[in-house]
């Protein structure tokens, strides 16, 4: 019985810290819309993949692929230094 509860506690766990990264996608776009605000020193073929990466992003998080969504949020933040 022991074994059963730490099993489903885990699994609990696992799928609440999914859930809290999956909320943390709107953060991610705030701050690189802050950053883009501020008018970064980019090149322009930065300031095109940042453009394109910030819009991937939310459209991943609106179809629920918030993994993804992420990955291309986190990608555009390393190119604004962030």
């Amino acid at each position: 019985m022991g074994t059963s509860r730490h099993i489903a506690m885990a699994l609990g766990l696992l799928f609440a810290s999914g859930a809290a990264l999956a909320h943390n996608c709107p953060n991610e776009m705030k701050a690189i819309d802050a950053k883009l605000a501020t008018k970064p020193a980019l090149s322009q073929a930065d300031m095109t993949k940042v453009q394109k990466l910030r819009a991937d992003g939310e459209a991943q998080h609106k179809a629920g692929n918030h993994d993804a969504s992420m990955k291309s949020l986190g990608d555009a933040k390393k190119i604004l230094g962030i």
